[in-house]
């Protein structure tokens, strides 16, 4: 969370990141996981003050941007397994959502093993997809954030204070389901087509001499 003051640039961040993430997300990808890091650390790191300690607040929020943009980038095998473990989590819940739930989370550990494991040896279009889509959420809670339809202040000792609820354009909006998986699309389209690069895995090997 951050002070409401700060709720539109915040939007803009994620409207933008969303942007670079579904358009560009393979090409820069580095640069993706810099911002996703930042974005995620920081509401991390913030949320561990009250709503009335606005400084310690925002230095948290940087201090927790800054060690979360470093360490996705640090690991960046890592993120590139937890991007395939995320798609394989997000095709069992589909596949599986009205089955027995005690089996579905068997299939969902299955599924995302087989994710990050895939992802090892299609780098490329499993960073595609997965940038794809989650730029393209990001892009949908950004400019909802900025039109006024996901405002969430906290009025507590006079503060007012913004939540991000990445999750929330769900609730009573179904036709944010299907602009998300059209931008999705649309984002895979043009980086499989145009912004993609060379073909391959992302780490290039250098030719023998």
């Amino acid at each position: 969370m951050l002070p409401a003051t700060y709720q539109v640039p915040a939007a803009i961040l994620l409207l933008l990141g969303g942007i670079v993430a579904c358009f560009f997300g393979y090409r820069l990808f580095r640069i993706v996981l810099a911002v996703f890091g930042f974005i995620f650390g920081a509401f991390v790191s913030s949320s561990i003050f009250g709503v009335s300690d606005t400084t310690p607040m925002l230095v948290a929020a940087v201090l927790g941007g800054l060690f979360g943009a470093l360490l996705l980038v640090a690991a960046y095998f890592v993120a590139v397994a937890l991007i395939g473990a995320g798609i394989g989590a997000v095709i069992a819940n589909v596949l599986l959502a009205q089955g027995d739930a005690p089996a579905a989370v068997v299939w969902v550990v299955v599924f995302s093993v087989v994710g990050a494991v895939a992802s090892m040896y299609l780098q490329r279009y499993f960073i595609i997809v997965g940038t794809a889509f989650g730029g393209a959420w990001t892009m949908l809670v950004g400019a909802l954030t900025l039109v006024g339809q996901l405002t969430a202040p906290i009025e507590a000792t006079g503060e007012a204070v913004w939540v991000a609820y990445l999750l929330d354009p769900v609730q009573e909006r179904q036709w944010v389901l299907v602009a998300w998986f059209a931008l999705a699309v649309a984002g895979t389209i043009v980086q499989l087509g145009i912004t993609g690069g060379e073909r391959g895995r992302v780490v290039r090997r250098t030719k023998k001499t």
